[in-house]
């Protein structure tokens, strides 16, 4: 496994993130706990979660953090080894109906309320690194900054990040921060794949301004970009192919276009398609490492052969040609 710093941190990640969405709605704990096994003794450390992850037809939001919680529980070094991750900001009901009064978004109140909340269903006493969900339109950022500053200060949270964030957001909470003396976000997770490049414009830039680490969220789009049209040939295409992005994306003419050719050119290479979507992810500048969030072992082994995988410049070059990125902000939509 190959490791970087998180941002600006003296923090050392895997280049790959164990995303753990999947665990209790997709793959059950037994399941869940060998994945992360696995992972590990790979040399991943970094591990992705939040609140609100777990909710299925038969669990319930919060459920994810329990089952890495009982992982933690069987000791090994398991916690000291981990990275964990996870995230405050959603409505945890399951049912999806108005949350009570101050039990979501950013305020004070919800966020002290979610760290205790989301550290005893881990089981643990303290998140490295605790993400904004989303941006909060209605909590003013000093507010947010003088309840994370208690939390660190209580050994809580260790390291803040983002999610989901506009460039400008990201420029107003670090300055923020820097106007308290607090260190501010030190990364951002958000969607970044080849099939969808426009966090290039903003998002990463400001970033890499700041010392924020990129974490990209869905790198095979869906499943886009993993195989899809030769699954859908092959009958196996599976639940993420059929439904969801992958399927609204196929469904427009001039994007089947532009996946049959990644795949004919990944091909031509005697290349896995999903393996290149991760790779190439791994030579973009600002980029930690990107979240895969595996259902099976079998994924998660292919996931692991993306980090050693060396994608040569004409390939990368062929790559930009099939899913050219938007060009630099703001000569891209300007003069």
């Amino acid at each position: 496994m190959k490791y970087t710093q998180l941002g600006r941190t003296g923090l050392k990640v895997s280049r790959l993130v164990l995303g753990t969405m999947n665990f209790g709605p997709q793959t059950d704990e037994a399941t869940s706990h060998a994945i992360m096994d696995t992972a590990l003794d790979a040399g991943v450390n970094f591990f992705d979660t939040a609140n609100t992850y777990g909710g299925g037809p038969s669990t319930s939001k919060g459920r994810t953090e329990e089952i890495l919680g009982s992982w933690f529980a069987k000791g090994g070094g398991r916690r000291d080894k981990t990275v964990l991750a996870t995230k405050v900001y959603g409505n945890t009901n399951d049912d999806n109906s108005p949350a009570w009064p101050n039990h979501d978004k950013l305020s004070a109140l919800n966020i002290r309320r979610s760290v205790d909340a989301s550290l005893k269903r881990l089981g643990t006493d303290r998140i490295d690194l605790y993400q904004f969900h989303h941006i909060d339109r209605n909590t003013p950022v000093d507010e947010i900054w003088q309840a994370v500053d208690v939390l660190v200060q209580q050994g809580k949270v260790l390291y803040v990040g983002s999610s989901n964030f506009p460039g400008w957001k990201i420029a107003q909470a670090n300055e923020a921060a820097a106007r308290r003396g607090s260190y501010g976000l030190v990364s951002e997770q958000c969607l970044y794949n080849l099939a969808e490049r426009s966090a290039e414009l903003e998002v990463i830039p400001a970033a890499q301004e700041y010392g924020l680490g990129v974490i990209p969220w869905s790198p095979l789009h869906g499943g886009l970009l993993g195989g899809a049209l030769r699954k859908e040939r092959e009958g196996g295409g599976g639940e993420r192919t059929s439904a969801g992005r992958a399927a609204q994306e196929l469904a427009r003419p001039a994007v089947r276009e532009r996946v049959r050719a990644y795949e004919d050119l990944l091909a031509e290479h005697g290349l896995d398609a999903g393996e290149v979507a991760l790779a190439w992810l791994l030579t973009r500048p600002g980029v930690t490492g990107p979240i895969v969030g595996p259902r099976t072992e079998e994924q998660l082994a292919s996931a692991l052969r993306a980090v050693g995988l060396t994608l040569s410049e004409e390939l990368l070059a062929s790559l930009d040609e099939v899913f050219p990125g938007p060009g630099a902000a703001p000569e891209a939509f300007a003069w």
